[in-house]
């Protein structure tokens, strides 16, 4: 189902459908959290995603009056093309995914699959120069999407 909804987000050409098969989506994804026991991943995925991100979404839809339609200036004859290319990329990734990672096996303790002290001390313990980077990446991205704004508010 996480899947399904997630290619109609990509080829739905109204934008309130693909916000609401993006919403599909994320449940899903927090639904298969949910059969991982994962349970805090699964209720951030629903807070964050579904209650934010979302939301976020379609009031940036209603607020700047994007058309919702077809537009027939972004609508390509390569759609063909497109999803060959798109197809031959995930071969790609699957391949090099499995080849460099197929005979690694991660010993798991039961007890700390989903847990939120578990989570935290592997992010903030052995991955915490990706979540440095990551949050610089974010301010960046905010900084210039505040400095974009700006600008077409001057002209």
């Amino acid at each position: 189902m996480a899947l399904g909804s997630a290619v109609l987000v990509a080829v739905s050409n109204n934008l309130v459908h693909c916000a609401l098969w993006l919403v599909v989506t994320l449940g899903a994804l927090a639904g298969c959290y949910l059969l991982l026991a994962a349970e805090f991943l699964a209720w951030v995925q629903v807070l964050i995603y579904l209650g934010a991100v979302v939301v976020l979404l379609l009031f940036a839809l209603m607020l700047t009056r994007a058309p919702t339609g077809t537009v027939a200036d972004l609508t390509s004859s390569n759609r063909i093309l497109a999803a060959l290319t798109a197809a031959a990329a995930a071969g790609v990734l699957i391949v090099s995914f499995a080849a460099g990672f197929g005979g690694t096996r991660i010993q798991i303790d039961s007890g700390d699959i989903g847990n939120a002290e578990a989570l935290g001390s592997t992010l903030f313990g052995s991955w915490v120069l990706g979540f440095e980077v990551l949050s610089v990446l974010l301010l960046a991205a905010l900084i210039g999407a505040i400095v974009l704004s700006r600008r077409q508010e001057r002209d």
